[in-house]
């Protein structure tokens, strides 16, 4: 979800040198941090007992966007593990339920307490479907968050629906945790027929019937309760499509007629998303119905299930919300303590949204981000107390530092491995259309890229802070630099973070950027870059979270005595020969077979009393070889093996 305030809806595209993702950030979490406080005035988040898994909901509402009232008719599929007497839904009780009817008979149940239990005599069976239709009436009760709103927009009376995280117990009675999702649902929305009604799926029917309407909407995928809606007020509607491979993938939009030209002049730019996120991240989750825009009032966005609600059409919003069709949607955090699941990636998606179509903002945007992320110390992006709602919710941590963490495994993984990382644990058939934690996104991206990520994970994930890099480095002959790593850490839970670094050496006229993998603290590397270099950038495309990095160009002590370094011996592959801590400023290289013959000769010129360079070996027998350097008053013989 993405909920801003008003005041900052104010960037304008494709001017995207005003798009500001701290700010951003700061704004959705605080909405939604607000937003789940609620939760404290009405007790535990879900009463619903365990002992039934929901297969079906068939919604059957009326309600008058004019009045804030609901009249609804809800049943229930299911079926149960073991033979049970008794079920219990969610269902907050200012609303009232009049009756629960199983196969034409009425049921005895008792409602208190935010929860409706529905008692079965005889009980019902083990392993059978089946339902249950609860009719109940009332006023949903305003719990501060909105998820049951009635409104107006220029003077046009709207109701909408907003139940991120639990707030769908408001309004209708469902199963309303994290760990059930209905195989299906049909949604009818009985209302005046001066309105039009938007929910999930796609649109069967409308029904007149005198002076109001019936419109029917069926959905076909499995959908958390959280993520079911409706909206009803005045409603333009209009139709585009986007090529997805074979498919051609409808497009609605429902508007107020006050914003109709902004919605028809920036839907496209959702559909350049959707190609995009449907190319990198998996098919689009919901190919074989439809993606949907509604307009409501709410300050932000919410990913309904195939029905996006929002305020207007900021690009990085529509992107965002978009997103959590894969992550959120498709796949749904199965705990708070992994809210990044849904959050952290759909940051990620609106980034890398914003930097395919606007490149020019990639380095100022990460910048923004990890200059937020490291505003403390500490901070793990595993929420470590789901109980602070604040905690949950945290912009730096679950949203920034969470997307950051992709940021990051996909600079270790590289492109391929990263993004079919991605799809995998899209399609993962135990996660698919479910729930999932952290463990489970690990395992896909260790099973594609074929790396262990127990450390990133242990540090990035579970640890906390970051570190700091400092960089001495030195030329090496004309072409090569010896780097040694330094690196300080902001927190005791990690004590060094093992990451792959990116430095660009640079002159006035030439730049190359190599990556060493830094495994421990004052880890020495040499590396070809083939000039002479003035300066380092650490990270120069900001891939990693770090702070306050620093270079030093350092001539290392050369103690004048001299030195040859051989590497690999035996030879497998380019026989590297490293001269170093040298007085002269040229040395002469020669290689000879086990016979005497010479069959490699150089003259190589020092700098700073060193050189480094590659024989190839590739034509050479196997077999014995000796390399003999002579520099100054220096001489040094060496044996190799092929």
């Amino acid at each position: 979800m993405r909920i801003f305030f008003i005041l900052s809806l104010c960037w304008s595209f494709p001017a995207m040198a005003q798009f500001d993702p701290v700010a951003e950030t700061k704004a959705i979490a605080l909405m939604e941090q607000q937003g789940h406080h609620r939760l404290g005035s009405v007790g535990e988040s879900t009463l619903a007992s365990d002992n039934f898994d929901v297969k079906y909901y068939r919604c059957e509402w009326e309600v008058d966007p004019a009045v804030r009232f609901i009249k609804g008719k809800v049943t229930v599929y299911f079926y149960v593990a073991a033979n049970t007497s008794s079920i219990t839904l969610d269902l907050m009780s200012p609303l009232v339920t009049d009756s629960v009817i199983q196969r034409q008979n009425g049921l005895g149940f008792i409602q208190a307490n935010n929860s409706l239990q529905i008692n079965f005599n005889p009980a019902v069976p083990a392993n059978r479907l089946d339902s249950v239709s609860i009719y109940y009436k009332g006023i949903p009760p305003n719990t501060g968050f909105g998820s049951f709103i009635q409104d107006m927009h220029l003077g046009t009376p709207v109701m909408w629906t907003l139940s991120e995280p639990y707030g769908a117990r408001d309004w209708w009675p469902c199963k309303n945790g994290l760990d059930d999702k209905a195989d299906s649902i049909d949604v009818i929305v009985t209302h005046p027929a001066i309105y039009k009604a938007a929910s999930n799926g796609l649109l069967q029917s409308e029904t007149i019937n005198g002076t109001k309407i019936s419109t029917h909407w069926r959905h076909r995928y499995p959908i958390a309760t959280y993520l079911v809606c409706f909206a009803v007020t005045n409603y333009v509607v209009f139709n585009n499509s986007v090529q997805l491979g074979n498919t051609t993938l409808p497009m609605q939009t429902f508007c107020y007629p006050e914003s109709q030209a902004a919605f028809q002049a920036n839907t496209p730019k959702v559909l350049n998303a959707m190609a995009l996120f449907n190319q990198y991240f998996g098919e689009y989750p919901f190919i074989r119905e439809k993606y949907g825009h509604v307009q409501f009032g709410w300050g932000g966005g919410m990913e309904h299930q195939t029905s996006t609600f929002l305020i207007n059409t900021n690009e990085s919003l529509m992107a965002h919300e978009l997103g959590h069709q894969w992550f959120g949607d498709k796949i749904t955090t199965a705990s708070w303590q992994d809210a990044w699941l849904n959050e952290g990636f759909a940051t990620f998606l609106a980034a890398f949204h914003v930097e395919n179509f606007y490149p020019a903002s990639t380095i100022a945007n990460r910048i923004a981000v990890i200059n937020n992320i490291v505003t403390q110390l500490g901070g793990s992006v595993r929420v470590d107390d789901t109980t602070n709602v604040s905690r949950i919710f945290d912009g730096r941590l679950t949203y920034n530092k969470g997307a950051y963490l992709l940021y990051m495994l996909r600079f270790m993984l590289g492109d391929q491995s990263f993004f079919k990382g991605m799809k995998q644990y899209q399609q993962d058939s135990r996660l698919s259309y479910g729930f999932a934690r952290t463990a489970d996104f690990k395992r896909n991206m260790e099973q594609a890229s074929g790396k262990d990520l127990t450390v990133f994970f242990n540090q990035w994930y579970t640890g906390e802070g970051y570190p700091t890099y400092h960089v001495d480095w030195s030329q090496l002959g004309n072409r090569n630099v010896r780097i040694r790593m330094n690196q300080v850490t902001s927190h005791p839970s990690v004590s060094f973070f093992e990451m792959p670094v990116a430095l660009k050496f640079k002159n006035a006229t030439q730049e190359k950027t190599v990556i060493v993998d830094n495994h421990v603290n004052h880890e020495m590397f040499v590396r070809d870059i083939g000039f002479l270099a003035d300066t380092v950038l650490v990270d120069p495309d900001y891939w990693l979270i770090s702070k306050n990095n620093s270079t030093a160009k350092t001539i290392f002590a050369n103690n004048g005595q001299g030195a040859l370094e051989l590497y690999p011996n035996p030879v497998t592959g380019p026989l590297t020969i490293y001269l170093h801590d040298f007085n002269s400023t040229s040395a002469s290289v020669q290689i000879f077979n086990a016979g005497g013959q010479l069959l490699y000769r150089k003259e190589v010129t020092l700098l700073n009393g060193g050189e480094i360079f590659q024989v190839s070996f590739a034509s050479w027998p196997a077999g014995s070889y000796q390399v003999q350097v002579k520099s100054g008053n220096n001489t040094f013989v060496r044996q190799i093996i092929k």
